[in-house]
């Protein structure tokens, strides 16, 4: 791999972990999961995450929303309740009480185990065309082979086809050069 594709993967590997940590923080948890990986690839400046979910008719708001329900509705199942005033406009749960910006943490990128193993997964595929970035779509991709957790439960509740955004997220990863 050349400098310029290696320092493209750097920038893009810290752009989506930089912003799964911000996920995680505006939708109230401690520790990024595979669903905040999910909602920070579909930001990632390549458009390649949004496009496979486009494919399918999908939006990146329609994917923030199932994910804010799946949360929801853990919530209800355990006798609590999100109520509209710890949400911001978009649906999503309010990231701090007093609208204060949340510090991220530094060293070590803690993580999921599920969430580790998307990453990983991700960063396979990403190895399987040239050159090999990894790109939103990889992410999407390693997240639809998932068959639990919030991630997997979102697409559920989207009715996503699981193969369908695997060939989504192949196309739309191959069509960036």
């Amino acid at each position: 791999m050349g400098v310029r594709h290696a320092i493209g993967d750097i920038r893009t590997i810290d752009a989506l972990l930089t912003t799964a940590e911000r996920e995680t923080v505006a939708l109230g948890d401690e520790i990024p999961g595979a669903e905040h990986l999910l909602l920070a690839a579909l930001a990632l400046p390549d458009g390649t995450a949004r496009t496979a979910f486009g494919a399918l008719g999908l939006t990146d708001v329609d994917v923030r929303r199932a994910v804010v329900e799946v949360h929801a509705g853990a919530l209800r199942g355990l006798g609590l309740a999100i109520g509209e005033d710890d949400r911001v406009p978009d649906g999503t749960p309010a990231a701090a009480p007093d609208g204060a910006s949340v510090p991220l943490g530094r060293g070590a990128y803690r993580s999921t185990p599920t969430a580790q193993r998307v990453f990983q997964r991700a960063v396979e595929l990403s190895k399987h065309r040239r050159p090999a970035i990894l790109r939103g779509a990889d992410v999407v991709a390693a997240v639809g082979e998932l068959t639990a957790g919030t991630a997997a439960r979102a697409l559920d509740l989207l009715a996503v086809d699981r193969a369908a955004l695997a060939e989504a997220a192949r196309e739309a990863s191959v069509a960036v050069r």
